[in-house]
């Protein structure tokens, strides 16, 4: 739990029950039948579809929408899970508004593109509400042991795919929960329901995979260990660690890691009972200062501000991200960056920003500064591979600009092993990216054992 210390500005509560309910309710419900047939016939269901191409996960899209345009939800459901088995998170999270979506052939004709996440998520929720397991089969037992570190999309998808192939796996977690940031990361307006487990328990359901939890690399897992117990090893680690701001005042009260709280909110069986001030500020661009910002404001809070050091153009978050937090009264202060946290008596009062430049492609301060009162700083400006977990390996598994190195298939630079999703040079910070690092390592292990 992210300790809070509380102030006069910093409070639990400050709305009433409906409107937290409201707030955190299902950003995109499901579609309803008659509304998922009216969207599908809008498909041209294109031959050479750029949808598909755009897709990272390779999902025959105009396949699933035209089996839903004839009533043949669970044929589209399976058409999503050959080559996304967490599709219906994918639905949820996945910004297809920059990939699949942006290269709809409508969006590019009419600048109105066929729903495909929402259809996606149709054909999912149905098939999931209708069965228990995944739509496929164990092949026959193969005798082979695999070791997946990581429960996240990249960890998930690499030991449902090696299961089905009929190896053995055993799925170890640092959490209580599986499931990794579509858990404990991501905006519970995003996924409700407890959606995120109920997906876990669908991938385990294809059977022949055993899950140890409280266990990580660095407390109570050892890299060399498992590569002498397993026949291959696949590391969906994730960035464990969080960069500082390096900032004078850093350590004041409630100045608070985003993923952090973030993770608090995700796991609260009551939304009143957490802290949020009056006056936020966060530090950042990406899907998590928007998520963090969004989020304290549906707690509560008066004036929430996203900082960034750039233009807007340039921020990790999508246009359609940045645009939900304005409608949700987020500020987005851009070509500013951190210069020092104030505070009275230990407790963040105000954070003191410098007003930047780019020339030549560099960046750098113009010396005004500019200071904006703050009750809660949120620190939302990525994290880093956690390289001593790797037990003395990380000198054999090279490493580059604090990320493992892989080839095509996931491989690293040992033999047995394989790493896939954030943790992995070239990463993109997206769930869908990691189900296809998972499904690509997953088909190079099976290769390799089966040789």
């Amino acid at each position: 739990m992210t300790e809070l210390n509380a102030t006069p500005d910093v409070a639990s509560g400050r709305l009433r029950a409906e409107e937290y309910a409201e707030n955190f309710s299902d950003l995109h419900p499901r579609l309803e039948p008659h509304e998922a047939y009216v969207e599908a016939d809008r498909c041209y269901f294109c031959y050479d579809a750029p949808c598909m191409q755009a897709c990272p996960t390779s999902i025959d899209i105009p396949l699933f929408i035209r089996q839903i345009s004839t009533g043949n939800e669970i044929g589209a459901a399976k058409t999503i899970f050959e080559q996304n088995i967490l599709g219906g998170m994918c639905a949820r999270v996945c910004p297809t508004e920059t990939l699949c979506e942006q290269v709809c052939v409508r969006e590019v004709a009419e600048g109105k593109p066929v729903k495909i996440g929402e259809l996606q998520r149709y054909a999912t929720d149905h098939f999931m509400n209708a069965r228990e397991k995944t739509p496929f089969e164990r092949a026959a037992p193969t005798g082979k042991t695999v070791a997946v570190v990581g429960a996240g999309p990249a960890g998930l998808s690499c030991a449902h795919r090696l299961a089905v192939h009929g190896h053995d796996v055993t799925l170890f977690d640092a959490r209580a929960k599986l499931g990794g940031l579509n858990e404990y990361g991501i905006a519970s307006y995003k996924s409700v329901d407890d959606f995120a487990a109920r997906e876990v328990d669908f991938i385990l359901s294809i059977g022949g995979i055993t899950v140890e939890t409280g266990k990580r690399l660095g407390e109570g897992l050892d890299l060399a260990d498992l590569r002498g117990r397993f026949d291959a090893v696949f590391l969906g680690i994730g960035l464990a660690g969080v960069n500082a701001l390096g900032l004078e005042g850093e350590d004041k009260d409630n100045v608070i890691d985003a993923v952090d709280y973030i993770a608090d909110l995700r796991q609260s069986d009551d939304l009143s009972s957490l802290p949020v001030g009056r006056r936020v500020v966060v530090i950042g661009g990406g899907m998590t200062a928007v998520d963090i910002a969004v989020q304290t404001r549906l707690l509560g809070a008066e004036e929430v501000t996203i900082a960034y050091r750039r233009g807007q153009d340039r921020m990790n978050a999508s246009e359609y991200e940045q645009h939900l937090a304005q409608t949700n009264g987020v500020k987005i202060l851009t070509w500013a960056q951190p210069h020092a946290i104030k505070g009275e008596n230990g407790h963040v009062s105000a954070i003191e920003l410098e007003r930047t430049v780019e020339s030549d492609g560099k960046l750098s301060g113009t010396g005004e500064i500019i200071s904006l009162p703050a009750d809660m700083v949120f620190k939302a400006v990525g994290q880093t591979l956690v390289a001593s977990d790797l037990n003395g390996s990380a000198q054999a598994i090279h490493i580059e600009r604090g990320r493992i190195v892989v080839d095509d298939e996931r491989k690293t630079s040992l033999a047995d092993v394989w790493a896939g999703g954030d943790c992995v040079l070239g990463g993109e910070d997206l769930t869908v990216a990691a189900v296809e690092d998972g499904k690509v390592a997953a088909e190079s292990i099976h290769r390799a054992l089966m040789a």
